[in-house]
């Protein structure tokens, strides 16, 4: 230890003694005791689960236990991290009962309930006719956290338990600390006299972590427990042993356990512990009530009631990863646990979803983190791919993503009007399409470089980022036009007409039905088919092998010169044509027939030629249990896919795709959705909320947001199935809408209401109505021209007969 590193640890405790709050009497199981959570299967105890704040959060296993977890840092990515660093590999509980001399290790939970806002655990003690509860959650805005256990004794006698609580610790720093000369060190684990806590330090660096109880410990030693798991790490454990009485023939006793972490000093971890006794309760209350918000904000009600569910629960997962980080700011992480850090193409799909739902703040605070960081990294409007919460920057950009940023701002700008934050971005994303030029190294209109799909050698000219850079222009002209850059407006117009129509000329694959993976030369290509073949033979897919060896045959691998459109890998991002809307209407309806060829039971695969022609249950009894995107049916491909057959087939087809996702919701972990379908990867991904909000929110309801204009369109293009259906609480800049639809044979009804009366709204209207009724008057044919309403006010209801 260094020298006087132990004042660091010693002094805060005198500061402790002199003032130790007493908690609120309410327990936390009391006040989530009306919530409505989601049950976990038995099957599934024996996988992780994410209880989460914006600065705080914990990763365990469904039955109580804290396994090593990830390979991100391996090993490491579970347990509570308070990021940029690790404060905890987890905790474990012996009790023991001082009557019969009976143990348990709460460590194989038979039950387990996801809640938005927590989690909840079972454990029986049958031997002592006992009930253990454990609930924990992570306030808002706090670097600390609260588990509370209740013990309800079923038995006709008292009982008198030695309650033992380890904390292990495990103070290190995240992934890419290497990079910024940041290393780990032993930690030092201590309790002063007096105190009701346990403070772990780093040696060396202002790490430090706080555990304990509201109640006075017995005693505490240093060292693992007996129900504790060995993690990796130079971490230190300690026990907490407290003897608890409990009334026979249900009677309780309720311990919390509050937990903190700090990277300035000790005494920040002993007031967040403090703030967590003495607030406890209310910091649930309000988290409580802030999702409740969530829940009634763009809240729909369709009679597809579990396609509601999955939708209301991928708000939740999207608020599980928010992370904000003093430094650097605040965002929306990518997946949980190996991706609690920052990606410009996740957020580029996830917060097109996020907008849609009604988060509008936090799309506007990761479209500036995104913006801060690739400015300050690149200094070329080339926006980042991956970045660690602290900081260091893995990958500084692949071509796609500075492309699609600039489309999300414009979106963002259709949903909120912000006209001061585009108004900051707007040279920003004048360089970034300077960029994008500088990548085009052959003039030919398509920049070079890697897009969504990372196999080696697809990094010359790529479906997506050619896709995503048309959509670039397009969102430029527009922004453009807003910021009364009208010269520049005219000339990315210009550009992105000129590349829509060479995608559809060059890109396009008659013989095949679908646009191509890239263009290059045919001894470009040669070498990519070779590999794709290994690829093939190595899965066995002999439909694959054939037909690369067709392709290869017919290549001319001396031509170095001329390029053309390949296609190889059937990877998803071939279907961004349709995605975008810029495919010619033929072109599209074809290539949703022939993706249909790269389905299975739960979407669509990344990569066709990995598919398989075995039955469903075959394949997922086949599963490598070692996870590999190799073979993966992905929820990003599928809910692009649904988007792409609103746009071109039909809403019926896009729900089908949403029903695929559907199957993977709440597959292992209850009220979440994995990002391999249906339990392979992250247990809880960003963009999914992209391929069910956007397809449902803007295609289905068919709202076009336009609050820069101060007006939103109403296009409805309904499901068969979907008679009578309600969106409440739609925000658009500051207007909340409330719109409903019911149809029948001969008749729709809209009703339209909004807060602010001075909006403009347009209701499209679909067919050739007979008659057209608004607010019981019957409208002259030319009161909608182009069967399209203006209409105004706080509420009106529209009557269509056919």
């Amino acid at each position: 230890m260094k020298p006087l590193h132990w004042m660091r640890i010693v002094l805060p405790f005198i500061y402790l003694i002199c003032y130790i709050p007493v908690m609120s009497q309410d327990d936390l199981h009391s006040v989530v005791s009306g919530l409505r959570g989601l049950e976990g299967k038995p099957e599934s105890l024996e996988s992780p689960f994410v209880a989460a704040g914006n600065r705080l959060y914990l990763i365990g296993f469904q039955n109580g236990t804290f396994p090593d977890l990830g390979w991100h840092i391996k090993g490491e990515m579970g347990g509570i991290w308070d990021h940029p660093i690790k404060l905890m590999d987890g905790f474990s509980v012996q009790l023991h009962s001082t009557q019969s001399g009976n143990s348990l290790c709460l460590n194989s939970a038979r039950r387990f309930v996801n809640y938005p806002i927590g989690n909840h655990h079972e454990f029986h003690w049958a031997e002592e006719k006992m009930i253990i509860s454990r609930f924990q959650f992570v306030p808002d805005d706090m670097e600390g956290m609260i588990v509370e256990f209740k013990l309800v004794n079923n038995g006709a006698n008292d009982q008198v338990v030695q309650f033992d609580f380890t904390g292990s610790t495990d103070l290190r720093p995240t992934w890419l600390a290497e990079r910024m000369n940041i290393f780990d060190t032993e930690d030092h684990l201590t309790l002063a006299s007096s105190s009701r806590f346990a403070i772990g330090a780093d040696q060396v660096n202002n790490w430090f972590v706080g555990f304990g109880s509201s109640m006075t410990p017995d005693k505490f030693r240093e060292g693992p427990g007996p129900c504790a798991v060995m993690s990796v790490g130079m971490g230190k454990s300690g026990t907490l042993s407290y003897t608890l009485k409990i009334p026979a023939n249900g009677g309780e006793a309720v311990i919390p356990f509050f937990i903190a972490g700090s990277m300035k000093d000790s005494q920040s971890v002993h007031a967040t512990l403090n703030k967590l006794q003495e607030q406890g309760p209310k910091k649930l209350e309000r988290k409580i009530a802030r999702y409740k918000e969530l829940r009634t904000t763009a809240r729909i009600r369709i009679p597809d009631k579990e396609i509601e569910e999955m939708y209301e629960w991928l708000k939740y997962n999207t608020d599980w990863l928010v992370r904000e980080v003093p430094g650097q700011g605040l965002g929306l992480s990518a997946g949980l646990p190996d991706y609690p850090w920052w990606f410009g193409c996740d957020n580029a799909y996830a917060l097109q979803g996020v907008l849609a739902s009604g988060n509008h703040q936090l799309a506007k605070a990761t479209i500036e983190l995104l913006a801060d960081i690739s400015n300050r990294t690149n200094n070329n409007g080339r926006i980042i791919h991956e970045v660690s919460t602290n900081g260091a920057v893995y990958n500084p950009g692949n071509t796609n993503e500075t492309a699609q940023f600039i489309h999300l701002v414009w979106v963002y700008y259709t949903w909120t009007g912000d006209k001061a934050l585009i108004s900051k971005v707007y040279p920003f994303l004048q360089q970034g399409i300077r960029w994008l030029r500088q990548m085009d190294t052959d003039n030919n209109q398509y920049p070079n470089g890697s897009g969504m799909i990372e196999i080696h050698g697809l990094d010359s000219e790529m479906i997506d980022v050619v896709v995503y850079t048309q959509q670039a222009l397009s969102a430029m002209s527009r922004l453009a036009i807003e910021l009364n850059d009208i010269e520049s407006s005219a000339e990315y117009i210009k550009q992105a007409d000129h590349l829509k129509q060479m995608i559809n000329e060059e890109w396009w694959s008659e013989a095949s039905g679908s646009y191509a993976d890239f263009r290059s030369t045919d001894a470009d290509a040669l070498p990519i088919i070779k590999a794709a073949m290994i690829r093939a033979d190595t899965l066995r897919k002999d439909w694959s092998v054939a037909e690369l060896k067709d392709r290869l045959s017919k290549l001319n691998a001396q031509d170095s010169v001329n390029t053309r459109a390949q296609l190889v890998y059937h990877n998803w991002v071939v279907n961004t044509p349709l995605e975008t809307g810029i495919a010619d209407r033929a072109k599209g309806r074809t290539a949703l027939v022939t993706n249909q060829k790269y389905e299975n039971a739960f979407g669509v695969y990344v990569t066709g030629l990995d598919r398989s022609i075995d039955a469903d249950s075959v394949v997922l009894a086949a599963r490598k249990k070692v996870f590999s995107y190799t073979g993966a049916v992905m929820t990003l491909p599928t809910g692009i896919q649904a988007i792409a057959a609103a746009n071109y087939g039909s809403p019926d087809a896009s729900l089908e795709y949403i029903k695929k996702l559907q199957k993977s919701f709440s597959y292992v972990l209850p009220g979440s959705m994995y990002e391999v379908s249906p339990d392979f990867g992250m247990f809880t991904q960003a963009w999914n909320i992209y391929g069910v909000a956007v397809p449902i929110i803007q295609k289905f309801f068919g709202i076009e947001p336009v609050a820069y204009k101060r007006a939103v369109v109403f296009s409805p293009n309904l499901p068969t199935t979907w008679n009578d259906v309600t969106l409440e609480n739609l925000l658009v800049g500051d207007n909340m809408l409330t719109f409903t639809a019911k149809k029948s044979a001969r008749q729709q009804e809209f009703t339209i209401g909004q807060s602010k009366p001075d909006w403009t709204i347009y209701l499209q209207i679909k067919g050739r109505p007979k008659k057209v009724v608004l607010n019981g008057k019957e409208l002259h044919p030319k009161l909608y021209p182009e069967n399209t309403l203006n209409l105004s006010g706080k509420g009106n209801v529209v009557r269509v007969f056919y």
